[in-house]
């Protein structure tokens, strides 16, 4: 009985091996068109904590829009990876549809501990063009979303210069962790 459960959940596993492979072809295209559009952001997301790189899709139709996401958070120091989801309710009056990707650089353990066991919760909005220290330039394009968490918002054209981010919501996907 023992080897039939055992079987069963490496049967299981290996049902999720195409999505979590999926998940980690995203993260790289995300991460070489963020190298791309701004090659100075590999200073800024190489020697930190870790990162997080999600494909999102979102709609706006009439007073109400939403959208969801799917991404993969990545420890820099073990490689240890955390598959996450992205859920967004918007209210306002708008139309349309749009795919963006986004790269979170996490600057400390505890920021990206934060992010992947408990989720983050963004509300408001942020524009670019912050300046710290010596990677000033290479902050260039990212949003401060907390003390230590730098936010790229990536579109067809490049980065974008204004992230709106009401109710939105980053939690584990617990399908594939």
């Amino acid at each position: 009985m023992c080897v039939a459960l055992a079987g069963t959940v490496v049967a299981a596993d290996q049902t999720k091996d195409p999505e979590r492979a999926e998940r980690r072809a995203m993260a790289r295209e995300t991460l070489a068109r963020l190298d791309r559009v701004q090659p100075s952001a590999r200073a800024v997301v190489e020697p930190a904590a870790g990162y997080a790189a999600f494909s999102n899709f979102g709609m706006k139709l009439g007073l109400a829009g939403g959208g969801g996401g799917k991404g993969l958070a990545v420890n820099n120091r073990t490689r240890q990876e955390t598959f996450m989801k992205m859920g967004e309710v918007q209210a306002g009056l708008g139309l349309g549809i749009k795919e963006f990707r986004l790269v979170w650089v996490f600057e400390t353990a505890e920021a990206l501990d934060q992010f992947w066991t408990s989720g983050w919760e963004l509300g408001g909005q942020g524009t670019a063009g912050a300046k710290v220290g010596e990677t000033g330039g290479a902050l260039q394009g990212a949003l401060a979303v907390a003390p230590g968490v730098w936010l790229y918002q990536l579109t067809d054209n490049g980065l974008a210069l204004e992230l709106t981010a009401k109710g939105t919501k980053y939690f584990r996907d617990g399908d594939l962790n």
